[in-house]
């Protein structure tokens, strides 16, 4: 974060967090640690320590999250209004979540689904849960369908963690976006997560686009040849270019690593700029 460059193209960070989180005893550690080392605390840190280090014209953020604790990313929708409120670059995602046990706090975000400059909700499966619908009780059913509806009726875009294994593996999410994506936007965080995601992803991703399905990703945490395949594929077949959003995941992530795997790939500098910055305006507007 101490670095004073700044990117020379136009850059829109299309997903990144705000708000502290607490160290934490990851994996059994003997002793609490912070492995992002930073974070940015609220509107002032995320705009000094981010927007204006790096140049960048806006930002979408999103609350931070990481640690086992249901309730916590839930405590930063507050900030995220109170940031897009203050600041005209900023847009935002509010939190939500399909477990029942989060009804109550879910039911409330969804409340606050239609204010301004709200144009995301975001959830994860790291924390419990399933995306595959086959999967899904009655009381899962019913929470999932509220933020879906919520999402169709505000034409906001749902954000959804990826990772290789587990309950965030691409393959979980298909039969999901298979049943809901041509009702509501849904946006791959990471690309699918790892080699695996990757390779299953990229065929399927420009196959969803071509049948109508309204799917979006980025390439944070990507493996080294998966952008490179995903831009290829996508100058190849002429579809899919603007359904990629460049993001930071800051700071989850890092910035000039995430950069870079856009504005250094070999591929049409169309391409390169609508990802940097014209499909964010595409998607959630100019201002």
């Amino acid at each position: 974060m101490a670095s004073a460059d700044r990117v020379t193209r136009r850059v829109i960070d299309a997903h990144s967090h705000i708000g502290e989180l607490a160290a934490w005893k990851f994996y059994n550690l003997p002793t609490p640690v912070k492995p992002t080392v930073y974070d940015f605390a609220g509107l002032d840190d995320y705009l000094k320590h981010h927007l204006d280090l790096r140049g960048l014209e806006r930002g979408l953020v999103l609350p931070n999250y990481g640690i086992p604790v249901q309730e916590q990313p839930f405590s930063l929708n507050d900030l995220v209004l109170d940031a897009v409120a203050r600041d005209d670059r900023l847009s935002g995602g509010l939190w939500v979540s399909f477990l029942p046990a989060n009804r109550e706090l879910t039911m409330r975000a969804l409340e606050k689904a239609g204010e301004a400059r709200i144009v995301a909700l975001k959830t994860t499966f790291l924390l419990g849960g399933n995306p595959n619908p086959e999967t899904w009780d009655a009381d899962t059913r019913e929470v999932a369908e509220a933020c879906f509806a919520a999402a169709e009726q505000h034409d906001l875009v749902f954000h959804f963690h990826t990772s290789a294994g587990g309950a965030s593996d691409i393959n979980n999410f298909i039969p999901m976006i298979e049943e809901f994506g041509k009702r509501v936007k849904i946006h791959i965080v990471h690309f699918g997560g790892g080699v695996s995601g990757h390779i299953k992803l990229v065929p399927q991703f420009l196959d969803w686009v071509e049948q109508g399905y309204k799917v979006y990703t980025d390439t944070t945490w990507a493996i080294g040849f998966g952008p490179r395949w995903l831009m290829t594929e996508i100058e190849k077949r002429g579809v899919g270019a603007d359904r990629v959003l460049f993001a930071s995941d800051e700071p989850w992530s890092d910035f000039w690593g995430e950069y870079w795997k856009i504005a250094g790939a070999d591929v049409g500098e169309e391409l390169k700029e609508r990802i940097l910055h014209g499909n964010f305006e595409a998607l959630y507007g100019t201002g």
